[in-house]
């Protein structure tokens, strides 16, 4: 895997979707919290709210243009994905590999952005970043913690223990310790990946979960394909993070998401967490998505060793 450069003040960033619409209201907003950490936004097309197609940011070729053109330009020192929302999955047929494989640069973002995050992991062998938004979350005051952990992951520095705020432990759903590359993301993008070109591959690596908005039946058969397609017992271990709202749609008839883990991740045996603050919750962790990392699911510990740059 290769490390992209870390940003630096004055980088250029590139401010694209690949997913949902950008409000015109939150694009000034976004650029602004962008400058506040002394880097340059370069606003892209898919940004425009005029340029929406539908639910969509733009269409799905000005979509993959912007992340074409973003990766190509050797101006731009690193690409921020400025929201979530749905599509990310639709440009992939038309990503241009060969050009984002020579151009390695910073990536970052998450939700939706998933579908980007393992294409750029798997295909492109590149390190890239589970981090908050620019339109989502950069602009709201949300906190020490979670600025101090974007900022690891813009600058350098996300190694070492990846801490929980003080007073949530990680509980143990398997343990024993494990090792490997991080992958994953959103428990949604990640099922409707399975039968593609880019299909998660958990073989010996670290699979962190995590979701929003879904009742709880809806997580278990998402977590039921996974377990089907065999990505529980090729993993090294599994890392939990947050399900926010992720609630019952009938209360007297329903399985806890704890009892929904321990029935089809638990068997399969390999350590395995819960609570990692990280997903659609603040405060929240930044991840190195590709970085190798190491589990201890008994202690509680996630490590990410320093990275070879």
């Amino acid at each position: 895997m290769r490390f992209p450069k870390p940003l630096f003040p004055g980088a250029r960033v590139a401010l694209l979707s690949a997913s949902g619409i950008v409000r015109a209201e939150r694009l000034p907003q976004a650029a602004d919290a962008v400058r506040s950490l002394g880097l340059e936004p370069v606003i892209y097309p898919s940004c425009r709210y005029e340029n929406r197609h539908g639910y969509l940011a733009a269409d799905d070729r000005q979509r993959a243009d912007d992340l074409n053109a973003a990766f190509a330009d050797p101006s731009i020192d690193g690409i921020l994905a400025i929201k979530g929302g749905y599509g990310a999955h639709r440009v992939l047929p038309l990503l241009d590999w060969e050009v984002i494989r020579a151009n390695p640069k910073y990536f970052s973002g998450y939700s939706d952005v998933t579908a980007l995050h393992t294409a750029l992991n798997q295909v492109c062998g590149l390190v890239t970043y589970h981090t908050m938004m620019p339109a989502t979350e950069y602009y709201e005051d949300v906190g020490e913690y979670s600025m101090d952990w974007l900022k690891r992951a813009l600058f350098g520095g996300l190694q070492g223990r990846l801490k929980n705020p003080e007073g949530q432990r990680l509980t143990t759903l398997v343990p024993g310790r494990a090792q490997g590359p991080l992958c994953g993301g959103n428990l949604s993008l990640l099922a409707a990946s399975l039968g593609t070109p880019w299909e998660i591959d958990t073989r010996g690596k670290l699979l962190f979960l995590e979701d929003v908005d879904e009742h709880t039946y809806r997580v278990d058969g998402m977590l039921t394909q996974l377990r089907n397609a065999g990505k529980f017992d090729q993993c090294a271990g599994v890392i939990l993070g947050a399900w926010t709202n992720c609630t019952p749609q009938v209360e007297e008839h329903n399985l806890e998401l704890p009892e929904i883990f321990r029935e089809l991740i638990a068997p399969a045996g390999k350590p395995a967490v819960m609570g990692l603050a990280c997903g659609h919750v603040i405060p929240t962790l930044s991840l190195p998505l590709g970085a190798q990392a190491a589990l201890d699911a008994g202690e509680g510990v996630l490590e990410v060793p320093d990275d070879p740059r």
